[in-house]
């Protein structure tokens, strides 16, 4: 009984690993779905963004209290 049980279907790659099946999560070669990636990814660089603005406010803090001493006469002598 040929036919029985639908039609005949030349699966790619993607298709047998559970593409189109929740992502493919839990798959052959595992990882995360790209979205899951792409998640990780801005939640990486936003941290990176973060830890830089940080950084920068930091270094203009300093070079204010160093002005604001040059203006005084307050200035510590530079080693």
């Amino acid at each position: 009984m040929l036919g029985v049980g639908g039609s005949r279907r030349n699966l790619g790659r993607e298709a047998l690993r559970g593409a189109g099946r929740g992502g493919g999560v839990g798959g052959v070669g595992g990882g995360l779905d790209p979205q899951a990636r792409k998640r990780e990814l801005l939640r990486r660089l936003e941290e990176q963004r973060k830890q830089r603005e940080q950084r920068e406010q930091r270094g203009q803090r300093g070079q204010r209290e160093q002005r604001r001493e040059e203006a005084d006469g307050t200035a510590r002598p530079s080693p």
